[in-house]
């Protein structure tokens, strides 16, 4: 292979796949009835690796088993480099003792999107639960949009889901996430037992920035002044462009979700690592409508390309 994969840098941080935070200590002692943790189609693993040829970014590595699927790339990409791949799932959603590993590289001056074909439906679990951990790394001058469709929640559902970026110098990338809290169609609302989100940036020298949402409905009501309110779906897009004006960058990122019909705002991450937006709202069509305005321009002046389209095909 012609173009430098940068390794990537999770492992700087330890990591117990048994016990990931405290909080979950007592659900990893619970056995499981049906198929056991790392038994066939519960430890799902996924690697793509992207690399720059002459004809653009193209995916030179491709490596999945059961409950992930990639059936090719896409060029519907409005930069003409970009390559994009959707991720596609045979089973109906993640379920009790499932353990999902994500790594997705982008080698120097490649530019790859990736996201889910479907919303992530977390099972209503009884016995232990579910995590998934991502290691996402972009080299020199590279820059990843890692998108995925919301993830769902359903009652009495336990999941934690675990993201590391590593940048080299000049990399950027865009990371988003939206939890929706229930079937909400079926009026289920915060019936799930726990959800802890953590995302963490990484650079050259160090950590750039962390974050994390730590929801347990039964022991703080969500909807209190101060955590959700009277919203439901929750958003954030990170924008991490440590080399980037980043006042400038989150005024403008700011001005593209003040009409929103999603609550939202954008800050600026600590260390100069780039721009966070969050945006909360009723229904998940309207926060990720909001996420995407300020995707789009975050894309527009980071890579002089607009965001893709949803289109799933």
């Amino acid at each position: 292979m012609a173009a430098d994969i940068p390794e990537t840098r999770a492992d700087d941080f330890e990591r117990d796949a048994s016990s990931p935070h405290p909080a979950f200590d007592d659900y990893a002692a619970e056995s499981i009835p049906q198929a056991s943790v790392g038994a066939p189609g519960k430890d799902g693993v996924l690697e793509l690796h992207f690399a720059p040829t002459a004809g653009g970014t193209t995916l030179v590595h491709d490596y999945a088993t059961v409950p992930f699927h990639v059936s090719g790339t896409l060029g519907h990409d409005p930069h003409p480099d970009a390559d994009t791949v959707f991720l596609q799932s045979p089973t109906g959603g993640i379920a009790q003792g499932d353990r999902h590993d994500i790594d997705i590289r982008v080698a120097g001056d490649a530019i790859a999107h990736v996201s889910t074909q479907s919303s992530t439906k977390v099972q209503s679990m009884n016995r232990n639960y579910a995590a998934s951990q991502t290691s996402l790394s972009v080299g020199p001058g590279g820059h990843l949009d890692y998108v995925p469709e919301p993830t769902i929640l359903h009652a009495d559902a336990r999941y934690y889901q675990d993201l590391t970026l590593s940048l080299a110098d000049g990399a950027t990338a865009v990371l988003g996430d939206v939890v929706v809290p229930g079937r909400l169609a079926r009026g289920e609302r915060f019936d799930f037992e726990r959800y802890l989100g953590r995302v963490r940036g990484l650079g050259p020298d160090g950590l750039l920035f962390e974050d994390a949402t730590h929801l347990a409905p039964a022991d703080r009501d969500p909807t209190v002044p101060g955590a959700l309110g009277e919203f439901t779906v929750y958003g954030t897009l990170f924008v991490v462009a440590p080399d980037a004006d980043t006042a400038a960058l989150s005024d403008d990122l700011h001005a593209a979700v003040a009409d929103a019909d999603a609550r939202a705002g954008a800050s600026e991450l600590p260390n100069g690592a780039g721009v966070s937006v969050r945006a909360l709202g009723d229904r998940a069509e309207t926060v990720e409508a909001a996420l995407l305005a300020a995707w789009d321009t975050a894309r527009k002046q980071l890579l002089d390309a607009p965001a893709p389209s949803g289109r799933k095909y």
